[in-house]
């Protein structure tokens, strides 16, 4: 059976990922991505959140009490960022990233991701991350804003050399409204 696009998000994520690795969750939302990444790297692994909405924050900050988890440092900023907040030891162990693009759910829609941030973030992460290890991006491109950020990010990773990275495209062509796709970038 094809996987819908956040359960192939998180499958990807899971095949890569390593206990005791350090990974990103560079646009925490709600929390959901945050809580699936602490317990994919257990108590010995570290997870940084990222979000430059405060409601996010908390929202992530409540997921995780709920769930009693502390392996997460949660940042309030934005991810173009995320770079200045590796420590150098965990530099090493970065074992994976993910995004999902667009606008926090059931919050004001003029806030979204844009792609000046979203492909600095990205290609800081790439430059930190160890080989073999993804970065998934989920493009939700059908709001104000969401098809420049699609087109940008598009344009972005297909120059990627094909020598050191592996770039999937992954999405369901048939559904309307303009549906989310994941891009999957691999470091070789």
């Amino acid at each position: 059976m094809l996987k819908g696009i956040l359960k192939y998000a998180h499958y990807l994520l899971e095949e890569t990922v390593e206990k005791g690795e350090t990974v990103i969750d560079a646009t925490c939302g709600n929390g959901h991505d945050t809580v699936f990444l602490s317990r994919l790297v257990g108590e010995d692994g570290h997870v940084l959140a990222i979000d430059i909405q405060e409601q996010a924050i908390q929202s992530t900050k409540d997921k995780l009490v709920e769930n009693r988890l502390k392996n997460v440092s949660l940042i309030h900023d934005s991810h173009a960022y995320i770079g200045d907040y590796l420590q150098p030891e965990e530099e090493a162990r970065l074992g994976g990233a993910i995004f999902n693009l667009g606008y926090l759910p059931r919050s004001d829609k003029k806030i979204i991701t844009e792609s000046d941030s979203t492909i600095t973030a990205v290609s800081s992460i790439l430059y930190h991350l160890k080989q073999h290890k993804l970065v998934v991006i989920v493009v939700y491109h059908g709001h104000e804003g969401g098809e420049a950020e699609k087109k940008a990010l598009l344009k972005y990773v297909t120059t990627l050399d094909q020598k050191k990275f592996n770039v999937l495209k992954y999405g369901f062509i048939n559904q309307r409204n303009e549906p989310p796709f994941i891009l999957a970038v691999q470091k070789k």
